[in-house]
């Protein structure tokens, strides 16, 4: 198959060239899919995609043009492709379900780490041979509540984590895991009240009609001052503008994440030469108890392995007219993922 890879990664092409081993005709580009970019795709008839790339109505409508027929996604999350559009089409999509939940989680942690005990600041002073222990207070993890919202694949590791570190667990979900409760003595809550309860709050939710702006005002009301937010989900689930309002008030106490909600057309570049225009994010790069990652999380050589590996297996199962266990656009999948 004619496969054309939007938004490849010097970092990521090894990992899928090993992985395809010649199976089929891959093309990398740098450019991210849009409506500008669809036509680039003309005389391929499956495309790759990441999570910047943008999947909407007109795009798949251009794509159904030029003859798409596959959407193989690089990435757990598909909020950025209209599955109930693609279906309609006849354009299949797949995801990598599982890449690596011990990658996010274990990076969670470390941004979780580093706030609390002021690596960032403390490196900065050793590099001056600084080496005055002042503002450099953190707090013991033992015994801290941790409240996790979402206990999937990656928020399981992020309770067996903290559980070694000695932390009470509370938990949020749609579904209850009880595998975390008879474990780890995981305690699920209400939203409202994990909130009131928890020391660090670790977000590990998809992104979607009921997540989005999770993180608003009115939740960060019902929080204990000085709380920790830790967010490797999705951008969109924190309020951002309410999040810094938090910040300044001193209700949050730091913010680790790895997402950010303008992220789309930031992320994955330099912009050191030409700095983005994005209020917010200058905002939040300015206070000294926040710690931004660009959305690297994922960005391990097992899970590295793992996305090119599912990539193109996705591929390979539609070139061979089988059905893959990860394809979106299913009936029964494309029902639950809507409903």
């Amino acid at each position: 198959m004619k496969v054309l890879v939007y938004s490849a990664k010097k970092f990521e092409i090894p990992y899928l060239e090993n992985a395809n081993n010649r199976k089929h005709k891959l093309t990398f580009i740098e450019d991210t899919l849009s409506s500008e970019t669809a036509m680039k795709a003309v005389g391929y008839e499956g495309i790759s995609i990441f999570s910047a790339d943008d999947a909407s109505d007109l795009v798949l409508e251009k794509l159904k043009d030029f003859n798409i027929k596959f959407i193989s996604l690089r990435s757990v999350g598909y909020d950025n492709v209209n599955l109930k559009t693609a279906s309609r089409l006849n354009i299949k999509v797949a995801n990598v379900p599982a890449y690596s939940p011990n990658a996010v989680a274990e990076h969670a942690v470390a941004l979780l780490l580093a706030l609390n005990r002021k690596l960032i600041l403390a490196n900065q002073r050793v590099k001056q041979f600084n080496f005055d222990l002042d503002n450099l207070t953190g707090i013991d993890l033992n015994d801290k509540t941790v409240g996790i919202i979402g206990t999937g694949r990656i928020g399981f590791v992020m309770a067996k984590i903290m559980h070694g570190f000695g932390c009470k667990l509370i938990g949020h979900d749609i579904e209850v895991n009880n595998e975390l409760v008879e474990k780890y003595n995981m305690q699920y809550l209400p939203l409202k009240d994990l909130c009131k309860e928890a020391d660090i709050i670790s977000l590990h939710v998809p992104l979607n009609t009921e997540t989005h702006y999770l993180i608003d005002d009115s939740l960060i009301e019902q929080m204990k001052e000085g709380v920790i937010i830790i967010n490797t989900a999705r951008g969109a689930v924190l309020k951002t503008e309410d999040v810094i309002n938090g910040l300044k008030n001193g209700k949050i106490g730091a913010l680790g994440i790895d997402v950010y909600e303008k992220e789309k057309s930031i992320f994955f570049k330099d912009h050191s030469y030409d700095f983005p225009k994005d209020d917010m994010l200058i905002k939040l790069n300015a206070i000294p108890n926040v710690l931004i990652t660009g959305h690297q999380a994922f960005l391990t050589d097992e899970a590295l392995t793992n996305i090119a590996e599912t990539t193109i297996y996705n591929l390979t199962c539609w070139d061979e007219d089988r059905e893959t266990e990860n394809e979106l656009t299913n009936a029964k999948k494309l029902s639950s993922h809507l409903s």
